[in-house]
C-alpha cells in the first residue's frame, strides 16, 4: 500500500517580519481593510523596516499576506496623555523609535476581511507579546479604534460606549478583540485619528503588562549620555617622509586620548600633505600617487584607534577603484573595525584639478556612542543628506572639510549649523590650516573648526559647543549629550523632526544606485 502524499493537503500559515518586497502587497491590504481612510505611503513602510524591522510582522497564508501589524519602541512617560496617532508615530514614519525605551507601542493591525475568523489578529498580537518578552519591555501600549461607535454616538458618549463593550452588552470588532487579548483600558483619547470617521476620531488607550519584565536586569534610565569630541584643526606643512606624517598624526591622536575623547576628528584630504615630498607637479598624477598610500593610511589609523582607545574619523583620503579616484571618509572604531563613506558631491575644483568621481551611498554607522554619519565638506551643503542620515538614526554628523578661503569655510560652517538646528542633531566640522607651498591646488588653507548643537534651552549658547581660533594649529574638545538630544526631539521649544509637513513634501532616496 503506497503512502499518501500529505503535502498536497497542507495549507501553511507563517508569522514573520515584514520585508521590503512585501510593501506593495501590504498597501493593497490596507485598502481592503480600511476603505475611506488614508492608506500607508511606501516611504512610511520603508522607514518602519529600516528603523525597526523586528517590530513589523505579517501573516502569510498560502503565499499571500493576509494580515500585518506595525509597532515601535517608546518611553511612554515622555508623551502627553492625550497624544495623537501622528504624534506617537512621527506622522507614520516612526523616526522617534527609541531602542532604549520601555514600551512597545502598536500603531496598526489589519486582517484581510476574507480571512477573518482564522485568528490572524491573535497570531499578530502573540508575535508582539513574544517580542516584548524577548526585548524585556515593560508593556505593550496601543491606541485602539472603536469602529462601531458611529452606530451609537447619538445615544451615548465614548466613555459610555466603552463601558457597554466591557460588559459585553455591545460588540465592537476591535475593542472586544483587544479586551480578549488581555489589554486593559487606560483612558480614551479624542482626535486620535482624524480620518477615522467610524470611531468619531476617538480611541481607547490600552496596555498589556509583561509579567516577565525584569527592571533590575535591564538598563538604568540615563540622566545623561555624554560623548566627548576632539576636532583637530590640522596644520598642513611640508614633510619629508611618511614617518613624519605618522608622527604628526599620532601626536593629535594622543592629545585626543589624553582628553578622554570618544571621537578624534581629522579634516578632509589632509593626506595630501604627503604630496609635499612626492615631487609630482601634475595634480591628476599626484592624486594617483597619493592613492598608493591607502594601505599604509588604513593600517596607521586602525592601529592608533585601538592603541589609544578612541574612535577616529580619519578625515578623508583619495582612493583609486577601477581606475577612478574617489574622496573617501573613514571611521576607524576603537574595536579595530572600519567603515567608509565616499563623498557624494564633487566640487568643480575637484573635477578640474583631480578628476574625482562621485560616490552613491548614504551611510549611517553604529558606534559605542550611538549612530553617526560622515558628510565630507561639500556634502553638508545639501540638506537632504543630513535629513536622510537623521531619519536613519544619526545623532552626530561629522564633517571633515578643506577650504582655501573664508567664503568656502563659511559655506561649510553655516550649513553645518543649519543642519544641527533643522535636524535636531549635533554636527562637528574639522578643517585644515597652513599651506603647502609646492603642492598644486593645495597651497593655502582656511579653517575654524567647531562643534555645534541645536539652538534651544539646555544646549550651548549660540548653538556652539566649542570652536577653535581661526587658522591656527590646535584642537577643540567638547561634550555633547545624546540623552538631552533625545529629550529635546520629544519636548523641545520647537520640534523640527516631528513637525515636518510630510503631507506636502518628502525626500526620496534612489536606492537603485
Amino acid at each position: 500500500m503506497s503512502e499518501t502524499d500529505m503535502s498536497k493537503y497542507e495549507k501553511k500559515i507563517i508569522v514573520r517580519n515584514i520585508r521590503m518586497e512585501d510593501i506593495d502587497e501590504i498597501m493593497k491590504l490596507w485598502k481592503r481593510c480600511f476603505p475611506g481612510m488614508e492608506p500607508w505611503k511606501r516611504e512610511q513602510l520603508e522607514s518602519h523596516i529600516r528603523i525597526f524591522q523586528e517590530g513589523q510582522f505579517c501573516v502569510e497564508y498560502e503565499d499571500k499576506i493576509v494580515g500585518s501589524c506595525s509597532s515601535l519602541i517608546v518611553n511612554f512617560d515622555e508623551y502627553d496623555d492625550q497624544h495623537t496617532w501622528n504624534t506617537i508615530t512621527d506622522n507614520g514614519y516612526i523616526t522617534n523609535h527609541d531602542p532604549h525605551g520601555f514600551n512597545l507601542y502598536g500603531i496598526e493591525v489589519m486582517v484581510d476581511p476574507e480571512y477573518r475568523r482564522m485568528k490572524i489578529g491573535h497570531r499578530l498580537y502573540e508575535a508582539r507579546k513574544e517580542l516584548a518578552r524577548q526585548l524585556n519591555l515593560q508593556s505593550i501600549i496601543i491606541g485602539g479604534r472603536i469602529p462601531n461607535y458611529y452606530k451609537y454616538k447619538d445615544k451615548m458618549t465614548p466613555r459610555e460606549y466603552v463601558a457597554e463593550v466591557e460588559k459585553h452588552s455591545i460588540y465592537d470588532p476591535v475593542l472586544s478583540f483587544q479586551l480578549l487579548e488581555g489589554f486593559k483600558i487606560k483612558r480614551i483619547n479624542s482626535r486620535y485619528l482624524p480620518d477615522d470617521v467610524a470611531s468619531a476620531s476617538f480611541a481607547t488607550l490600552m496596555e498589556w503588562n509583561n509579567i516577565d519584565y525584569l527592571p533590575k536586569s535591564r538598563r538604568v534610565y540615563r540622566a545623561s549620555f555624554p560623548v566627548r569630541i576632539c576636532a583637530i584643526q590640522y596644520m598642513m606643512k611640508k614633510i619629508d617622509s611618511f614617518e613624519d606624517f605618522t608622527k604628526q598624526i599620532e601626536y593629535y591622536v594622543d592629545v585626543a586620548a589624553d582628553f578622554g575623547s570618544d571621537f578624534a576628528v581629522f579634516p578632509e584630504i589632509f593626506t595630501t600633505q604627503l604630496m609635499s615630498y612626492l615631487e609630482e607637479k601634475r595634480p591628476d598624477r599626484a592624486v594617483r600617487r597619493l592613492a598608493e598610500y591607502t594601505d599604509q593610511y588604513i593600517e596607521l589609523f586602525t592601529e592608533l584607534a585601538v592603541r589609544y582607545n578612541v574612535n577616529i574619523i580619519g578625515g578623508s583620503h583619495f582612493v583609486e577603484e577601477d581606475g577612478d579616484i574617489y574622496n573617501v571618509g573613514y571611521l576607524f572604531r576603537r574595536d579595530g573595525t572600519i567603515e567608509t563613506q565616499t563623498k557624494l558631491h564633487v566640487t568643480p575644483n575637484e573635477r578640474k584639478w583631480w578628476g574625482i568621481a562621485e560616490g552613491n551611498e548614504i551611510n549611517v554607522f553604529d558606534t559605542d556612542c550611538g549612530k553617526i554619519a560622515i558628510q565630507i565638506c561639500y556634502d553638508i551643503e545639501f540638506p537632504e543628506l543630513a535629513r536622510i542620515a537623521v531619519d536613519n538614526g544619526a545623532n552626530i554628523i561629522f564633517v571633515p572639510f578643506c577650504t582655501d578661503d573664508r567664503q568656502g569655510y563659511l559655506r561649510v560652517r553655516y550649513c553645518a549649523q543649519a543642519r544641527a538646528i533643522e535636524n535636531q542633531v549635533y554636527t562637528c566640522i574639522a578643517g585644515t590650516v597652513g599651506n603647502l607651498t609646492h603642492v598644486e591646488n593645495m597651497d593655502i588653507q582656511y579653517a575654524q573648526s567647531g562643534i555645534f548643537s541645536p539652538s534651544d534651552f539646555g544646549f550651548a549658547r549660540d548653538g556652539i559647543v566649542g570652536e577653535c581660533d581661526a587658522n591656527v594649529d590646535t584642537v577643540v574638545v567638547g561634550d555633547v549629550d545624546l540623552e538631552k538630544l533625545r529629550r529635546h526631539r520629544n519636548s523641545g521649544s520647537v520640534r523640527q523632526l516631528r513637525d515636518r509637513r510630510r503631507d506636502l513634501y518628502r525626500i526620496e532616496f534612489n536606492e537603485s544606485n
